[in-house]
């Protein structure tokens, strides 16, 4: 059945019109009034429940499309972590490509960042139009896989600035994706216990360079490793995630 993303209060019995981005896709797949789909709302902030909700076309505009809302059903496919993905930005589409990659494998947050190495650089109005463009691809992904919730990606930032603001404004265990002798292979982190909240680190193609990983250490980030093979950059950030995203939520600890 297909899901849509509606970021809107969703209530058994309620009829309403879908958002642009869902109306759309529900006209590109030609969709009939009487045909059954999915809504979930992703963690919007006036969500007042998880999960996803059956619902019924019931009329087909131009340009919208109006809805009644079905049975609501309290499933979530997320992973047993919360995990938070910094990533110095990969260039052209491989960006995309971990935008999609990193939601399907369950990631909660996504912090595009500009390093000393990276090529893709982003300032203003370009930057915030990529963000929504990488929002939207969170969205899709989202709508495929069968996630209920919806990565939030942030603004574009330097490594510096996120840096500064680790203290206040980020989660959980801190770790840094590193080929340094002195790194612990990520899987000897991973022990049995409780979920929690990790957030990783991991730089754009060439790496993070020494000084900026080292302000990454003085900042408490620890290092770990994927192993000695040098990965690309968006390789190395999934390949964690998929690691983490495969511990079963009664093992999921550090």
């Amino acid at each position: 059945m297909p899901r849509f993303f509606c970021p809107a209060p969703l209530v058994t019995g309620a009829a309403l019109d879908l958002p642009a981005g869902a109306a759309r896709h529900v006209q590109v797949l030609r969709l009939q009034p009487g045909d059954a789909i999915t809504l979930f709302n992703g963690g919007w902030a006036g969500a007042s429940l998880r999960g996803e909700f059956d619902a019924t076309v019931t009329r087909m505009g131009r340009s919208d499309v109006a809805v009644q809302v079905g049975a609501h059903h309290p499933v979530e496919r997320e992973i047993a972590r919360k995990v938070h993905l910094a990533v110095g930005m990969p260039a052209n589409d491989r960006m995309d490509w971990l935008v999609e990659k990193a939601t399907e494998l369950g990631v909660t947050s996504l912090q595009p960042l500009m390093t000393e190495r990276s090529v893709l650089r982003l300032t203003g109005e370009r930057a915030e139009k990529k963000v929504a463009h990488w929002q939207s691809i969170a969205v899709a992904a989202c709508e495929q896989c069968g996630g209920n919730q919806v990565p939030v990606v942030h603004p574009v930032r330097t490594l510096q600035a996120w840096l500064s603001t680790l203290d206040a404004d980020v989660p959980g265990v801190l770790w840094m994706l590193s080929l340094r002798e002195a790194s612990l292979p990520l899987l000897t982190r991973l022990v049995p216990g409780g979920p929690v909240e990790v957030t990783f680190l991991s730089g754009p193609e060439g790496g993070l360079s020494p000084a900026e990983e080292d302000a990454a250490l003085a900042r408490g980030l620890a290092a770990v490793s994927l192993g000695p093979r040098v990965l690309r950059a968006e390789t190395a950030a999934l390949a964690a995630l998929a690691v983490l995203s495969a511990e079963r939520p009664d093992r999921a600890s550090l």
